[in-house]
This record gives structure tokens, C-alpha cells and sequence, in this order.
């Protein structure tokens, strides 16, 4: 008899001091996929940072990707797609096709990177943030009031980027193909502004004003902070940085890295007054 009643009490004291969370799921809209969080910032991480980056940048990079997700989050759900809109992310099959003969080592390379982050997030004031990321800068990072209109990320410094390969790039348009793409009959350069950061402000062609983030759409441009010059018939572009210049670097990251500093440092760097925390803390 004594055994009896001592079972259902054992039972119910498993109940109460034991606590199961619910997995957190992604769900990728235009591939009907259904993932494991960590399954699929492995995925973003592999599509949207090179594999051969030093180690402490894909760390931070895994920080940031799991971060923009999660301020997405409702009901352990996240909803998003696998495209440019939010963040790329590949499969498997598209890893193996991308990387080939060294598919194994740099899936475990990522794998592991995003395993010693683990449940890690940026956060302010308790708020997971949207944490925008981007390839290269002109030496600066934008204000994201700038790009996306939202109060969230200061510019900072970033001059490492300036030591880079692709850091200047020149492209080259024929007169007519930007009076097409402008719809203009004539093209003749005018005033240019910047704003603090050295991005364009805002451009005038041929008497008519276009700001540096719609030119830079329009011209497929690899920055907003770019040198314009007609020469003959032809236009000469040449753009600092590349992608849209808000949050983290990931090429100054990995610069970072390279000089020994942790992903924590480069985290804190870029995306500043705000705190390293796990997601349920």
C-alpha cells in the first residue's frame, strides 16, 4: 500500500519541476520548408558569408542571421523566405553543388560555428533586433534610419574594408543606356551630395534630382557612395563598398577576426549599445 501512494506523488513532483520549450521553427514560404532554427542559420550562414572566412566572423555572422530571424518570431514560429528579402539560405543539395570536394569541411566548419553560438542573440533593452548585415562598406557603416527608415544602428567605423580587393570598383554605361534607364533625352552630370558617412544624399541628371539609394537601384550600383563622370559617350561609375551599408560588415569582420578579435568584439563593434544574450534570458 505504501508503495502505491508513493508513486502518483513522485510522478506529479517530476511534472512540476520539469520544463520542455517548445522547438523554435522556420518557415521558409517559397521552398514550403519547415526547419529547426539552428538547422536553418547553418544554411544562411553557408549562403550568406563565404565558408573560407575566418572562424570568429562566421561566429558573429550566426549571431546576426539567428538575431534577424528571431525578431520575426510569434508563437515559435518564424516566417520568412529564402531570398535576398530576408536572408538567403540554401540547402544541402545547393551547398554540395556550390562547394563541391569541400562540401564536408565546410559544412562542419559553419556547423560548428553556429553550434558555439548557440541560442545567442542581440539584444536592446530585452528586444531581440533586426540585425541588418551587408558585405563591404566604403569605410563607414550607415545609419539605418537612413536605408530603412527605423532608429535602431548608428554609423561606425569600419576603415578595414578600405585594405580590400573589390573595395573600389569601376563600371562603365554607355550615355544612351542611362538616358534609358532614367528616361531622359539627354545626360549631363550635375550636383552630387553626401551625407556624413560619404554615401550620396542625392544626384542631379540633366536638371532632375534622384536620391543616392533609388540611383543606386536603378543603376544595379554595388554602393550609394559612388563617383559619376561622362567621358565621350560613355558614363564611368566608381562605387565604394557593396550592399546597402547598415549593420555589420562581413567582409570588415572578418578583417576583424583576421587581427584577433572575437566574435563578441566584432558583434558589440557594429551593432552597438546593445547586449549579447542567450533567447530566453
Amino acid at each position: 500500500m505504501l508503495i502505491l501512494f508513493l508513486i502518483p506523488i513522485y510522478i506529479s513532483s517530476f511534472k512540476e519541476e520539469t520544463t520542455f520549450f517548445k522547438p523554435i521553427i522556420v518557415h521558409l514560404s517559397d521552398k514550403d520548408l519547415y526547419l529547426d532554427l539552428e538547422d536553418y542559420i547553418v544554411g544562411v550562414v553557408a549562403a550568406e558569408m563565404p565558408a573560407s572566412f575566418h572562424d570568429e566572423a562566421l561566429k558573429a555572422q550566426a549571431v546576426a542571421s539567428r538575431s534577424f530571424a528571431l525578431a520575426k518570431l510569434k508563437d515559435n514560429m518564424v516566417n520568412l523566405s529564402s531570398s535576398i528579402n530576408d536572408q538567403v539560405y540554401q540547402t544541402n543539395y545547393e551547398l554540395y553543388d556550390k562547394w563541391k570536394d569541400d562540401y564536408d569541411n565546410y559544412y562542419k566548419k559553419i556547423q560548428l560555428a553556429v553550434m558555439k553560438t548557440k541560442d545567442l542573440v542581440i539584444k536592446r533593452d530585452g528586444k531581440i533586433l533586426k540585425t541588418y548585415y551587408f558585405s563591404m562598406s566604403n569605410g563607414m557603416t550607415e545609419n539605418s534610419n537612413t536605408v530603412f527608415k527605423e532608429n535602431t544602428f548608428e554609423s561606425v567605423d569600419s576603415h578595414l574594408d578600405k585594405n580590400l580587393k573589390n573595395y573600389e570598383v569601376q563600371k562603365e554605361v554607355s550615355a544612351d543606356e542611362l538616358k534609358k534607364v532614367l528616361n531622359l533625352n539627354n545626360i549631363e552630370i550635375g550636383n552630387i551630395t553626401r551625407n556624413k558617412t560619404n554615401h550620396v544624399d542625392t544626384i542631379v541628371i540633366s536638371g532632375k534630382e534622384y536620391g543616392g539609394i533609388e540611383f543606386r537601384k536603378l543603376l544595379n550600383l554595388r554602393s550609394t557612395d559612388f563617383d559619376i563622370i561622362k567621358v565621350g559617350n560613355k558614363i564611368i561609375i566608381t562605387t565604394r563598398g557593396y550592399g546597402h551599408g547598415v549593420g555589420m560588415s562581413q567582409y570588415g569582420a572578418n578583417e576583424m577576426a583576421r587581427q584577433g578579435d572575437s566574435f563578441e568584439k566584432i558583434l558589440m563593434h557594429y551593432y552597438q549599445k546593445t547586449t549579447l544574450s542567450k533567447i530566453n534570458v
